[in-house]
């Protein structure tokens, strides 16, 4: 009996054992702690350490003075003139010849920031990840030799690179951004700080997601940023840093990677900004200095990081990448009122489209690199008329593709930088490809940043190394 009854209540302990590890298996959510992957967030600092105290430019750096007779300038991201081409009347080669004439190179952190070049000096916003700083650094142009570097404390853990930005220079000032939204002004003669502005804290800017993309822009005596936050756009005084005007932020947009452009229509100053959110063209002049003249929210990609193109007529192209494609839209105005028109909208397989880089123009046409879900043109340099944007006249051919890397126009060249710092020089035509030369560069990989033109000397990096190469023609 004993025996029996014993049984009897091993297995009832069974059965109450096995029924509640069943339910315990059937209710439990074993990925209940995880959260989606959105890019960028997995690498972003805590919350406390996004709210540590920074003190913009406070250590200076003077190792070496230089003087130079180099009058040449590449001003900003794009250049003087926002179109990626070197205006200087020098001839370069054609070829590389018995290999490229590199003049210098200089180790960097970890990123895709690209320089200025001003009067023989060049000078780049750089990350010490050792002693966690951002560092603008000037080199002399024709040696390589660190000349200063103003610098300050921040913290940013490493999220497939750091900085991404272009300074913006003038005679007297000198404007960049960090990885983390702060903005610096300097006298690029001395090194001096002049004023800084922490966007974070001033304007409650969220930093996108692989930090900060968007290059500062000049115009005349200000300075002119897109924080997105509580202000969608802002003027600062180069003299002094106070804010000349702000935009109103209602919808809430915020900022991406892209950089602001300057547009004129019917002979109104604008500046068009393409913010994760839509795009917007905000007055440069006038009474209405600041205001929204107009925008769209038909083209509203979470990632954005190529600029817009601004065409002919009021026609304005953007694209961008993970799959968004690419948009052509139209601004009229009509008494001082504007409105937006759709031209074309399409995705990367069915038209002229870019994933990082902003297109170029030449004569006439547009060209880019298409992204990896273009289809069968995918990676291939690409010929298109801006107005028909869909209508691909020529590409590469699949023998010549390239990755995310940079494009530019010097001496009726292009020069393409392929992602492994392999360089090709083509015939500037748009009529087809005209492939003249390659070559190896740079031993690296992720040769993103954007390229840089001066006195017959190029100015490229991949993702730790920054290399000048003298490309005048003998």
């Amino acid at each position: 009996m004993f025996k029996n009854n014993f049984v009897r209540i091993l297995l009832l302990i069974f059965i109450l054992t096995g029924t509640s590890s069943f339910l315990w298996w059937f209710t439990y959510n074993p990925v209940k702690d995880f959260k989606a992957s959105v890019p960028g967030l997995d690498n972003r600092p805590a919350k406390n350490v996004l709210s540590e105290i920074v003190n913009i430019g406070e250590r200076f750096d003077e190792y070496s003075t230089v003087n130079s007779d180099l009058t040449g300038k590449w001003t900003r991201f794009r250049g003087a003139d926002f179109d990626n081409t070197s205006k200087q009347n020098i001839p370069l080669i054609d070829n590389w010849g018995d290999g490229p004439k590199i003049e210098w190179t200089v180790e960097l952190g970890e990123g895709h920031a690209a320089p200025v070049i001003y009067n023989g000096k060049v000078y780049i916003l750089d990350y010490n990840e050792i002693k966690k700083r951002d560092a603008l650094r000037c080199f002399s142009l024709e040696t390589g030799e660190e000349l200063w570097r103003r610098s300050y404390d921040v913290h940013i853990k490493r999220n497939h690179g750091m900085s991404r930005t272009v300074p913006a220079i003038t005679d007297n000032y000198l404007v960049t951004m960090g990885p983390r939204c702060h903005i610096m002004c300097t006298d690029p003669n001395t090194g001096d700080l002049l004023w800084g502005i922490d966007l974070v804290k001033e304007y409650n800017t969220e930093i996108p997601f692989w930090y900060t993309g968007q290059c500062p822009m000049t115009d005349g005596d200000l300075a002119i940023f897109a924080p997105g936050g509580s202000s969608l756009m802002i003027a600062v005084e180069l003299a002094t840093g106070n804010v000349v005007w702000e935009t109103p932020n209602p919808d809430n947009w915020k900022m991406s990677h892209s950089s602001i452009m300057p547009m004129t229509l019917k002979g109104k100053k604008m500046y068009v900004y393409a913010g994760v959110g839509g795009i917007c063209g905000i007055s440069a002049e006038g009474d209405n200095r600041g205001k929204i003249l107009w925008k769209t929210i038909e083209f509203s990609p979470t990632v954005v990081a190529p600029s817009p193109v601004i065409l002919d007529n009021g026609n304005i192209y953007m694209t961008a990448g993970y799959g968004a494609g690419a948009i052509l839209f139209n601004i009229a105005e009509n008494n001082g009122s504007y409105s937006v028109k759709i031209i074309q909208q399409y995705k990367p397989k069915d038209g002229i489209a870019s994933e990082q880089q902003t297109p170029l123009l030449y004569k006439g046409r547009m060209f880019s690199i298409l992204p990896k879900d273009a289809g069968g043109m995918r990676n291939q340099f690409v010929c298109c008329n801006p107005n028909d944007c869909m209508n691909i006249l020529w590409t590469s051919g699949k023998e010549d593709r390239f990755g995310l890397g940079p494009y530019a126009i010097a001496d009726g060249k292009f020069f393409i930088l392929n992602d492994d710092g392999t360089l090709t020089i083509a015939k500037a035509s748009t009529e087809k490809f005209v492939f003249l030369d390659k070559a190896k560069i740079i031993d690296g990989m992720d040769a993103w940043g954007p390229l840089a033109f001066a006195d017959g000397y190029l100015i490229m990096r991949d993702s730790k190394t920054m290399v000048c190469l003298d490309i005048k023609k003998n």
